[in-house]
């Protein structure tokens, strides 16, 4: 077989694939969201409380800047059935709540998934954008950089909070 360094795929296809990963997207989004509040409700430190809040905040407009993106092509959202980013969101649930008598550990378990879902949709972002603009949208581009930039400046402020967090963590040398 003949190796190219060049990638020969229709418009067609990338449309697809783009329609396919933002289906995925907003699935695990629609998710985060309906999840959210119970860790807004459980969190202890109070900047963690403040970051869910901004994240609710984030969220919701992410999740109206793809609502005009399915507004602006011929394809209507599709629930995708899929582990990815949904069972991490899904496991970082269920891990939190092993935490449950212990609002120390359920903070830094909430602090370590939220920056591994936001590393994930920053990286999911990055590429539909660069997808955009092979679609030569640039209203997409555009709504798809915007959402790219909030989980950018989301993983920033999650990143900093378990720096302080953990940084002003007083040890306990009791053992279990």
């Amino acid at each position: 077989m003949k190796e190219s360094n060049v990638i020969n795929v229709g418009t067609d296809d990338l449309e697809k694939f783009f329609m396919h990963h933002l289906n995925q997207i907003y699935t695990a989004k629609t998710l985060q969201l309906s999840q959210l509040p119970q860790l807004l409700e459980n969190a202890h430190f109070s900047d963690l409380r403040e970051a869910i809040d901004k994240t609710i905040q984030d969220v919701k407009q992410q999740i109206a800047r793809m609502d005009q993106i399915y507004q602006s092509l011929p394809i209507i959202f599709s629930k995708v059935p899929f582990r990815g980013l949904t069972g991490m969101i899904e496991d970082s649930f269920s891990g939190i709540k092993l935490h449950s008598g212990n609002p120390q550990l359920r903070d830094m378990s909430v602090l370590f998934y939220l920056n591994c879902i936001e590393c994930i949709e920053m990286a999911s972002f990055q590429i539909l954008e660069m997808v955009s603009v092979k679609l030569s949208n640039q209203t997409i581009k555009s709504l798809i950089r915007s959402n790219y930039e909030d989980a950018k400046a989301n993983r920033m402020l999650i990143l900093l909070i378990n720096a302080k967090y953990i940084s002003t963590a007083a040890p306990n040398h009791q053992k279990s």
